[in-house]
């Protein structure tokens, strides 16, 4: 099963604007932000929903926090973490 998984915004590239780099238990990756941008303008220390390397919306830290439990009791937190070391974005 591939679930979304919360990350939070450490660094938007100012020469990438299509682009973050988002942390998710202490894994960095650069994701897709243009779908989340659409809805307004995003900050460091903002929290997306994730998958397959796109930010699919802006969430709250209550949400984050939330989704990481319920991927830890439905047994999918490793392997939402191990797919986001996939990502590759440039």
């Amino acid at each position: 099963m591939c679930l979304a998984i919360p990350g939070q915004i450490v660094e938007l590239p100012a020469d990438q604007p299509h682009l973050a780099v988002v942390e998710v238990s202490g894994v960095r990756r650069r994701v897709n932000i243009d779908l989340v941008r659409q809805d307004g303008p995003l900050s460091i220390s903002d929290w997306v929903l994730i998958h397959v390397g796109f930010a699919m919306s802006k969430i709250s830290a209550d949400h984050a926090d939330e989704q990481m439990r319920l991927l830890t009791m439905l047994g999918e937190a490793d392997q939402a973490k191990q797919e986001l070391e996939g990502y590759q974005f440039s």
